[in-house]
């Protein structure tokens, strides 16, 4: 591994990086994912990294996260382990299609990719490139490809692997796809992969993507996500954050939706150092209707960030926004949310909201709702709240014997509740209420049920 100058820009790090290991990271991917490296460092080298203070990243200190010494593995390199000994899923009675991502790479013995009931295609990116090189060419690239995030081209360049769904048309997956995103490791490690999530015209897939840390070392991810949905295509895509505060992630979303289809896409951060998220929504066909959700519970110096950027293209679309979030102690977070309506978008539905409880003096919350309207006849609301919990039902509730603490805790789960309501897999609905449950009680303190005690 190169010896990085520590006193170089993280632009020139990277860039020195690539150079020294461009022979490995393209002989461990694919020609077609090759194909994007040279353009995506020409653009890394002309944007550079985030800086703070920068107006899509005014709150979120991405040269923090990026300065610690992480390894970075390039070759072959396999993790061995029984995942039955360390890993237990959080939802346990959840009956899905299991994908693994181990450190950026898909894992699962010889079987790199697995043909599902109806056709799906599901497994790892970088053999789809090469068994399935027309599907993935088709879509892979084209939505996050003209970004104008440094971060972006980041993964472009490096990015080896990560996970293919694809669901041909007018095909219903019979089970949820599930897919666990682990980090472990000896050493300290930064994982870049890349995700393409496809559903064709009349498709229905429901998806679950757990992000987990398995060791108690620090981790980076910066991970970009690819979804297409057809039209009148549906896709429930559900994400669960769950990793130790060593651990930062950086994700990118980029959703491209057709006339007729339906979105619907929810985060829930349960823990995590530094978690940035950044979602990417384009609604390209009329009556095309999009739910971007998330829930964040925070406290112990922990940092959340969602952006959220939704590009009403056509008319006769609808989009709603829904973001709430739960501070503690000295913890701090930041929503910033966009509606932009196009000149010839006539008859939009818009809504965005983002409401927030601080539990303490020292819990921190920026928040930046916006709109950007260019046509006449729309609907579009924005609105931001940030507060205690209301005296008036806290003074309800202890008034019919419930003591203080009970009574705060079922405030708080009843204001988190109007998120997880919205995700359809009834299972992982009721899961992720147990969860965030326990998370405010204090009694979820590690990143899931391993045998690690990762703190």
């Amino acid at each position: 591994m190169s010896t990085i100058t520590k006193n170089m820009s993280l632009r020139d790090q990277f860039l020195n990086l690539y150079r020294d290991r461009a022979g490995d990271i393209s002989a461990n991917s694919a020609p077609l994912l090759n194909n994007y490296r040279d353009g995506a460092l020409a653009r890394l080298e002309d944007l550079g990294f985030p800086v703070k203070g920068s107006e899509e990243y005014r709150y979120a200190d991405i040269e923090s996260v990026f300065k610690n010494d992480l390894q970075k593995d390039f070759g072959d390199i396999r993790v061995t382990f029984n995942i039955r000994e360390i890993f237990h899923c959080d939802v346990p009675d959840l009956d899905t299609n299991l994908l693994l991502l181990v450190n950026g790479r898909y894992y699962n013995g010889s079987e790199l990719i697995r043909k599902l009931p109806g056709g799906i295609i599901a497994g790892s990116l970088a053999q789809a490139a090469k068994d399935y090189p027309e599907i993935v060419e088709k879509h892979y690239g084209r939505y996050a490809g003209a970004s104008d995030d440094g971060l972006v081209a980041l993964n472009t360049a490096f990015a080896q692997d990560g996970i293919f769904i694809y669901v041909p048309e007018r095909v219903k997956s019979e089970k949820p796809i599930q897919v666990v995103n682990i980090m472990i490791s000896d050493n300290d490690l930064m994982a870049q992969h890349r995700n393409l999530f496809i559903a064709e015209d009349g498709a229905e897939a429901k998806i679950v993507v757990c992000d987990h840390s398995l060791s108690a070392h620090r981790f980076l991810t910066n991970s970009v996500n690819e979804v297409f949905t057809g039209k009148g295509a549906q896709i429930n895509l559900t994400r669960i954050q769950n990793e130790h505060n060593g651990s930062s992630q950086i994700t990118h979303s980029y959703s491209h939706q057709e006339a007729g289809s339906n979105l619907t896409a929810s985060i829930i951060s349960l823990h995590g150092g530094f978690i940035r998220n950044n979602i990417f929504v384009t609604l390209n066909g009329e009556h095309a209707e999009n739910h971007s959700m998330g829930l964040y519970l925070s406290d112990k110096g922990q940092y959340i960030d969602n952006f959220v950027h939704i590009d009403h293209a056509s008319p006769n679309c609808f989009s709603n926004q829904l973001f709430k979030g739960v501070l503690d102690d000295y913890a701090s977070g930041s929503f910033n949310g966009r509606i932009l309506v196009r000149r010839d978008a006539q008859k939009t539905n818009a809504y965005q909201s983002n409401n927030n409880i601080l539990l303490t003096d020292d819990a921190k919350m920026y928040s930046r709702p916006q709109l950007e309207i260019y046509a006449d006849d729309v609907k579009c609301s924005h609105g931001s709240t940030m507060g205690r919990l209301d005296d008036n039902a806290l003074f309800y509730l202890r008034s019919r014997g419930i003591d203080k603490r009970e009574a705060r805790l079922m405030l708080m789960f009843a204001f988190a509740h109007e998120v997880i309501q919205n995700i359809k897999v009834k299972a992982l609905q009721e899961r992720i209420d147990d969860l965030v449950n326990k998370r405010l009680r204090g009694e979820l303190s590690r990143c899931n049920n391993c045998a690690m005690k990762c703190g």
